[in-house]
Formats: C-alpha cells, sequence, structure tokens
C-alpha cells in the first residue's frame, strides 16, 4: 500500500492545499493530511475545529482514501510512525521549491523517507496567511478558502468581535 503524508500547519486549509490533496488521492493508496502542532507558533484557528472541516471537505469532495491527523513531533517521524512511504508537498513557485528541496534533503537523510512534491497551480498563488490577511480586511476569499473552512473562519471572527 503506498501512503503520503502531506503535513502543513493548513491555517486555514486552502484550495491550493486540497488540489495537492486531490492530486495525490490519485497516485496514493492512502494521504494523510498531518496537521503540525508547533509550540512556538499560536494558531488562528483551533485544531478541532480545522480538522473538522478539512474532514467535511473530504467528505464533499468524495476523497475517502485520505484522513487528517495531528502532530507534534517531527513530521518524517510521525509518517513513518503511521506506515508513510513518501512525504507530500506542495509547490506554488521556484521560492518554495529551494526551501522544500532543504527540508526534503534533511528528511530523507534521517528517515530515507522520499518527497513528492505537487503544483498548487493557479489556487497555489495564496497562501494560507494571505488568505486570512484578505479574510481579516474583508475581502472576498470564497475563491481560495473551501466553504466549509469559510464557515468555521466566519465563526471564529464572529466569536472574536
Amino acid at each position: 500500500m503506498k501512503t503520503g503524508f502531506y503535513a502543513g500547519s493548513f491555517d486555514p486549509f486552502t484550495f491550493g492545499h486540497l488540489k495537492i490533496v486531490i492530486k495525490a488521492s490519485k497516485i496514493f493508496d492512502k494521504v494523510i493530511i498531518g496537521i503540525g502542532i508547533n509550540p512556538n507558533k499560536k494558531r488562528r484557528y483551533g485544531l478541532d475545529l480545522m480538522v473538522s472541516g478539512i474532514n467535511k471537505v473530504l467528505k464533499n469532495y468524495n476523497l475517502t482514501n485520505c484522513e487528517v491527523v495531528t502532530y507534534t513531533n517531527l513530521t518524517c517521524d510521525y509518517a513513518k510512525l503511521l506506515g508513510a512511504n513518501y512525504l507530500i508537498r506542495g509547490l506554488r513557485n521556484s521560492v518554495d521549491y529551494d526551501y522544500e528541496e532543504n527540508l526534503a534533503s534533511i528528511n530523507e537523510e534521517i528517515s530515507q523517507l522520499d518527497t513528492i512534491y505537487f503544483r498548487a497551480g493557479n489556487l497555489g498563488i495564496v497562501s494560507s496567511s494571505m488568505a486570512y490577511e484578505l479574510f481579516i480586511n474583508h475581502k472576498d476569499v470564497s475563491k481560495y478558502i473551501p466553504k466549509e473552512i469559510l464557515e468555521i473562519m466566519l465563526s471564529v471572527n464572529k466569536q472574536e468581535t
């Protein structure tokens, strides 16, 4: 069984992320979406909310070979623990490639896991941070954020005001 592990903060999960998951789901028997917990970074949206939202997106897109997990240790260690054969990463541009290639080299050295890159294409022009910035400045982000995730963002934003 070929299993890919797609790691990120997914804070929030975007259509660019979804495009990567869709592409990976066609190649791998199983895709694990790993939400990494970095104690040095404050999350914009709670883990439980984002896990729930991503699971709704997966269900609505009939991505039955995908699951969502959270983890705190090294990505490559957790991926191996779950039986992943490959790490999955998305690329938006050449700057991403240089950064990702450094990560891939380290991950391969310490875990022997190879990294598979998928292009985010035209949906990758907006990062999670940029989508969030647009959102909090009252711009329409519906073309960048799945409706299931946008509902979470609106709910959290409403509670904060």
